[in-house]
């Protein structure tokens, strides 16, 4: 996805996501944009994490713990993952409006 983003992001931001996110490519585009890598590391075949990074993957994963469950909250309530309209644009504009609703 960071391949097709036209915008330009400040340096040194930290990109977190899911083990299923971590690859080759993705670590070379993150390198390239001067972003920090916060994807967890997943366990490889007959080579277990070691201790640092485990504690690498329970650090990133209290922050993505308060990410997660705040889109969690917004679908469960507001029905999230369904599309009322068509475009970017409204969609967008649906977004804004379930996320004030959840801080309300």
């Amino acid at each position: 996805m960071l391949e097709t983003v036209n915008v330009v992001l400040p340096k040194d931001i930290s990109l977190k996501a899911d083990k299923g996110y971590r690859s080759k490519n993705n670590v070379a585009i993150l390198k390239k944009r001067d972003l920090k890598n916060h994807i967890l590391k997943n366990v490889q075949k007959n080579k277990p994490l070691t201790y640092w990074e485990k504690k690498f993957n329970a650090l990133i994963g209290k922050t993505r713990f308060k990410v997660e469950r705040t889109f969690g909250g917004i679908k469960r309530w507001f029905n999230g993952g369904l599309a009322r309209c068509r475009g970017m644009e409204k969609m967008h504009t649906q977004n804004l409006m379930e996320a004030m609703c959840y801080n309300l």
